[in-house]
């Protein structure tokens, strides 16, 4: 059997995730998180039913549409859970399509004023958006439609929210908040061994009893093994490109500041032989270059 290094599992596997907040037992864990997440809004949350996560529509898209937590609560007001490992082309096009689900599900046969419970999507992300690497302060963003001139909530039932985990770099002394706990808790559950004084709540309690993998059965260590396994490949195969990347932009920028520096003693008029010697292009590249230079000043 495999001998994990962690006590506890890792909240961003698949297994994980659904562990944590996708059983009927732990349903308190999601409730308490939902309740810190969106009390300001919403006020207490007092039940949540799950729903069937997997869609089936009306085209082969719609059965493609898979929620990695779907539920709503007492007020019939639908929530979206979703986790995202990895940077994904068009994710954010993706939750806005994921919301039109529980949207539609809404439409009542027969006479209906339109009256919409309000939705909301939740996605959790092991990455930074491109756009949102500048800002490393801000790990929480609330998407509501609105006005772009007053900035004004227009239409209040459509809530989108992304919560970038990597920003969230607080230490345990700078834990203000409940909601501060969990964001803590989700970030760094793999890397704790002793349960820190701090969240030693009942809340808490429960969720590092629930995540403790020696109180697993081997059918569930396996199951986890499995989605550890595939969450570290994917891991893996990123920091592999971005290393790549990283890479080939050091190699472009080398070769582009030697042609720059060849293009250079071309125009200050030095011989073939003394650029080869001192950018370490061929002579075939130098003339090249050499073309490229005449051809900007004839075209001057």
């Amino acid at each position: 059997m495999y001998h994990f290094q962690e006590k506890y599992i890792n909240p961003f596997t698949d297994y994980g995730f659904k562990k944590l907040f996708g059983e009927e037992p732990n349903k308190d864990l999601l409730l308490d998180f939902l309740n810190e997440l969106l009390r300001q809004e919403q006020g207490e949350i007092t039940q949540l039913t799950y729903i069937k996560n997997e869609q089936i529509g009306t085209g082969e898209l719609d059965r493609k549409a898979i929620f990695d937590l779907y539920c709503e609560n007492e007020r019939g007001e639908k929530f979206i859970v979703e986790l995202q490992k990895s940077k994904q082309n068009f994710f954010k096009d993706r939750t806005l399509y994921y919301a039109t689900f529980p949207i539609r599900d809404q439409v009542q046969r027969g006479p209906w004023d339109y009256q919409l419970k309000a939705v909301y999507a939740i996605a959790l992300l092991d990455f930074i958006f491109d756009e949102d690497q500048g800002e490393q302060e801000k790990y929480r963003y609330d998407v509501k439609l609105t006005d772009i001139e007053t900035c004004k909530v227009f239409y209040d039932k459509l809530t989108f929210i992304y919560l970038e985990m990597p920003k969230f770099n607080k230490t345990l002394e700078q834990l203000e908040t409940r909601f501060d706990k969990w964001l803590y808790v989700l970030r760094n559950l793999p890397n704790i061994e002793t349960i820190p004084e701090v969240l030693q709540e009942a809340i808490f309690t429960k969720l590092f009893e629930v995540a403790e993998i020696a109180r697993f059965t081997p059918q569930q260590v396996k199951f986890y093994e499995d989605s550890l396994k595939y969450y570290r490949d994917l891991q893996n195969s990123l920091d592999t490109a971005r290393q790549e990347g990283i890479e080939e932009g050091i190699q472009q920028g080398i070769q582009q500041g030697v042609r720059q520096v060849a293009i250079q003693g071309i125009e200050q008029g030095l011989a073939d032989e003394v650029l080869v010697q001192l950018t370490g292009l061929t002579l075939a590249e130098i003339a090249e270059l050499r073309r490229g230079t005449e051809f900007k000043s004839w075209g001057a």
